[in-house]
């Protein structure tokens, strides 16, 4: 007998209290899913609201930013582009990163919808001087989807160009797949968590050997 699950027994959406250990904006978007490919594949980005707690969670947009974004995507085209552009730019991101933390070269049709989804961003972008820095600046009134987006796009795009992609990394956890930047001193992070994924493969490792035998 074939059992079709119900869309709504799933877990509710964390993407408002994930933990943000990606060590850069665009991977912690990316993580906004995990288990890819795996029946305990989970996504946080089911609506638009659910990318507007992420983003308010992650503070890419200031509060009363994220206050005009919720109030924008109140209409359903709006909404409907900014999910989108969302899960378009996620993959994106995803994909680039996986393939640069298994040293192998990032899908070209990766690599051309970040380009397009970053161009699009900047074409609504200002250049803006606050205090003794420049930046590139959003209005999300004016333009909610690209103000909500622009600054993930941005973040990814600066680590394809000034990171050292030897720090990229994926988790090794099982059905995980997060991805991070590795900032320790001697490069030698294996897990998106130590306590999750690092504990969980310790305790299987355990098992292993108590059974007497061999981890795969």
């Amino acid at each position: 007998m074939t059992v079709i699950q119900d869309p709504d027994a799933s877990p509710p959406s964390r993407a408002g209290s994930l933990p943000l250990v990606g060590g850069a904006l665009a991977f912690d978007f990316a993580n906004t899913q995990s288990g890819l490919g795996y029946e305990s594949h989970q996504n946080h980005l089911r609506n638009a609201q659910n990318v507007a707690a992420w983003i308010e969670h992650a503070g890419s947009l200031s509060k009363e930013e994220v206050a005009l974004l919720r109030a924008e995507i109140a209409d359903p085209k709006v909404a409907a582009d900014l999910l989108n552009g969302a899960v378009a730019l996620r993959a994106a991101i995803h994909a680039v990163g996986s393939a640069i933390a298994a040293g192998a070269a990032p899908p070209k049709d990766a690599l051309l919808k970040l380009a397009t989804l970053h161009v699009r961003c900047l074409k609504r972008a200002k250049l803006a001087v606050a205090k003794d820095a420049a930046g590139w600046r959003w209005s999300v009134a004016a333009t909610p989807v690209e103000a909500a987006l622009g600054p993930i796009a941005l973040s990814a795009v600066a680590v394809l160009t000034e990171a050292d992609f030897r720090r990229v990394k994926q988790c090794g956890g099982h059905a995980c797949g997060w991805l991070f930047y590795d900032t320790t001193k001697n490069n030698g992070r294996r897990w998106c968590e130590m306590e999750v994924c690092g504990n969980r493969a310790k305790q299987k490792r355990l098992a292993a050997r108590r059974r007497g035998g061999v981890e795969t």
